[in-house]
């Protein structure tokens, strides 16, 4: 027994020996620990979420749970000895114990913030998973909007517990002197700080949502995400273009989504030396084959509009249900040869056929 009470490095071995036993007894058992943790974790989760699946939160929390409870052990069984004198001297100022202190402290701060960042993905897939099953889409975005915006947070509050415990600043007096250089960094990241505020105004006045259809400016596509920055649009072309907030709301914005008809024109210009029988007939005729369509049609029109110089222009109106881009093609091509059939059987010419002529 005397062996362990020889003194190495400012400690008996019986002291390493024990720090070593604790640290790697942690090491074999940070699992299992961290596991039932995770399920006394989840118990208390489940009160309040029975839709929980506790797989899911036990795999989400058990690697940063495992390092924490490894990093705790580590670090305060370590604090029990003496800082060996033989490693102490001063590195820029700073003496090396207090450098391994403040180094301890940090591992534990910044594996903790990832423990906690790992709670917040949990309780955004717990959200999502009930937000999925409502219709409306929107509290969809917004769940993943506040995760983000709550990750940012705890990533400020992560870096300033370093800068209290690891680098001993007041965090007060920081504050205060940051104040003033934040205030001059808000006017030179006024446009971040604009897109920031713009997208909290298209969370709550809802102009649009993901998976929405619409135009801005010359942009035309299917809105795929809402960031606190900007906003994702796939287009036509399947490219994604990313509008910043500020433009947004800022803009005419076209919500294709919010339609409750489409509107479609077509406009035929007749020849001047068609009889006006003849382009009654054709109005009528038009009409009474639209009129077979009204299951497909929610409103039609037929006229003549204007007489020209170059013709008679005869302007066929209608509204559908909002259905695929297809269905609303193949609707208009059909009706466009059913206008070209009653010209024929009419023998009227177009306008511009008449001109060919003479």
């Amino acid at each position: 027994m005397d062996f362990l009470e020889k003194i190495y490095l400012d400690n008996t071995i019986g002291q390493w020996l024990t720090v070593a036993g604790v640290i790697l007894l942690a090491l074999l058992l940070k699992k299992y620990v961290s596991r039932y943790l995770a399920s006394l974790l989840y118990r208390m989760v489940y009160k309040t979420w029975k839709s929980v699946d506790k797989k899911s939160f036990v795999d989400l929390l058990l690697a940063p749970l495992q390092w924490f409870v490894l990093t705790l052990i580590a670090v305060f069984s370590i604090d029990k000895l003496n800082f060996p004198s033989a490693f102490f001297f001063n590195l820029y100022r700073i003496n090396t114990q207090l450098l391994f202190e403040r180094t301890g402290i940090t591992v534990i701060v910044l594996v903790f913030t990832w423990l906690q960042l790992r709670l917040i993905d949990f309780i955004s897939l717990v959200l999502e998973s009930k937000a999925s099953l409502t219709e409306d889409k929107s509290d969809d975005q917004l769940i993943v909007f506040f995760r983000d915006f709550l990750k940012v947070i705890l990533g400020i509050i992560g870096f300033l517990l370093l800068l209290k415990f690891t680098f001993g600043q007041n965090i007060g007096n920081l504050l205060t002197g940051l104040s003033i250089v934040g205030a001059a960094l808000a006017l030179a990241a006024k446009e971040s700080l604009e897109n920031i505020i713009a997208s909290f105004i298209i969370f709550f006045d809802k102009p649009f949502k993901t998976g929405d259809d619409l135009t801005i400016q010359s942009i035309t596509g299917n809105v795929e995400r809402i960031g606190l920055r900007s906003t994702k649009i796939r287009t036509a072309d399947k490219t994604l273009v990313s509008v910043p907030n500020k433009q947004m709301v800022d803009s005419i914005v076209d919500n294709l989504s919010m339609r409750t008809e489409r509107r479609d024109a077509i406009i035929i210009e007749l020849s001047l030396k068609t009889n006006s029988s003849d382009v009654k007939k054709a109005i009528e005729t038009i009409k009474s084959n639209l009129q077979q369509l009204s299951p497909a049609l929610i409103f039609y029109a037929v006229y003549l509009k204007e007489i020209t110089k170059t013709g008679l222009q005869i302007h066929i109106e209608y509204l559908t249900p909002i259905t695929p881009v297809v269905q609303i093609e193949s609707l208009k091509q059909n009706i466009q040869l059913q206008i070209k059939e009653i010209l024929e059987e009419l023998k009227i010419d177009l306008s511009f056929a008449a001109d060919k002529v003479n």
